[in-house]
């Protein structure tokens, strides 16, 4: 049921109210142009979300880039966070994780034939992807990643990501709830997708949220679900893979290793198949050498003959370089893939996207002035 991960810290409402105060001037000052944002003449999407972290930032990225990279030459934008660089960096073959952060790293890995950059400027780093020379061929269009609250650039595309079980009208601002900003806030969002969605929703229950978030007449909401793909072992990508509905024969003792900022969703989804114990680590998480010490007794702990590290895209990235690891825990880590499923009017979803970067493509735009000056 939405609403069901929140827990509001009432005694730190005090607190929300100073942050709130703090956020809303500075919103304030953007709405009346006291400080200023930038539109492009690039088509430019923003994924982000209001809340801290947990709303599927990522795998709806790659739904974008799934979607797109056939048609347009695409260039994905994000902050990095915890990269041990600075400024911007355009990522090559041989960029490693800890220079552009996790969630840019496996992007990286999954989509090799896209350009990603990380700069914590979002401006400056659209007009170095969008008006560098030596970027052949020239980006069609590009992707922010989190980047809601980064008001100094103007997106052709605003979408708002809100967790089902964490639907933002039933939460609150920080440091009480996980609210970056208020939830009026929804209002600069073009597209609201309400992620992690179970499979067996309703058509009623959708037209209750839909209420429930009292969004504007211009905004279309969407609902997307994940879906799993098979699980591969991360020392030994090419090698056997398992689906998920064979763990209900196996019945191996697993152990779920997430660092990611809301498992709950991937917990119960992996309920359906077996039992597991879960290992817990904060968002983003840098793994060192007592933290696979711990990982390595986790394991040792399970218990009967087929024993299983199932952990996701994300962790992998921070733990594959690790040389810590025993063999038989290498043996036994597997990644479990996911992506994103649109569960309503997803053509119209995918027309509105497709049909905005082709509208908006310079070659598009120059089209349209040459076309003025003639008329």
């Amino acid at each position: 049921m939405e609403g069901d991960h929140i827990k509001i810290n009432e005694f730190l409402r005090p607190l929300s109210w100073i942050y709130g105060l703090i956020v809303g001037i500075r919103n304030m000052m953007f709405d009346c142009g006291l400080l200023r944002s930038e539109s492009f003449d690039i088509p430019v999407i923003s994924v982000g979300n209001l809340t801290v972290g947990g709303t599927g930032k990522t795998p709806h990225s790659e739904y974008l880039v799934k979607l797109l990279q056939s048609k347009f030459q695409i260039g994905l934008l994000s902050r990095g966070y915890k990269r041990k660089t600075r400024g911007f960096l355009l990522a090559n073959a041989d960029t490693t994780m800890p220079e552009i952060g996790d969630e840019p790293y496996q992007m990286k890995q999954k989509f090799p034939g896209i350009r990603i950059a990380v700069d914590k400027n979002r401006r400056r780093g659209i007009h170095k992807l969008a008006d560098n020379p030596d970027i052949q061929p020239a980006i069609d269009v590009i992707i922010l990643d989190d980047a809601y609250q980064h008001r100094y650039v103007t997106p052709g595309i605003n979408i708002l990501l809100m967790d089902y079980h964490r639907l933002i009208c039933f939460d609150a601002l920080l440091p009480a709830g996980r609210l970056r900003e208020h939830k009026f806030n929804k209002r600069r969002a073009d597209i609201v997708i309400v992620t992690k969605c179970p499979k067996t929703i309703t058509p009623m229950e959708k037209r209750g949220i839909q209420r429930t978030l009292e969004l504007y007449p211009w905004q279309k909401l969407f609902f997307s679900t994940f879906k799993y793909g098979k699980l591969y072992n991360l020392f030994d990508p090419s090698g056997q893979q398992i689906a998920l509905e064979q763990l209900k024969d196996s019945r191996p003792s697993v152990l779920l290793l997430t660092g990611i900022g809301s498992p709950e969703q991937m917990e119960y989804d992996l309920s359906q198949y077996t039992t597991f114990r879960s290992l817990k680590f904060s968002d983003h998480h840098n793994f060192k050498k007592k933290d696979i010490r711990q990982i390595e007794t986790a394991f040792s702990e399970l218990t009967g003959e087929s024993r299983l590290i199932i952990t996701t895209e994300k962790d992998a990235t921070r733990l594959m370089h690790h040389g810590d690891f025993s063999e038989e825990v290498k043996k036994s880590l597997y990644v479990l893939p996911v992506e994103v499923v649109i569960m309503n009017d997803e053509d119209y979803f995918n027309e509105t996207i497709i049909g905005y970067v082709r509208k908006n493509s310079r070659n598009s735009t120059l089209l349209k002035r040459k076309n003025d000056n003639k008329a």
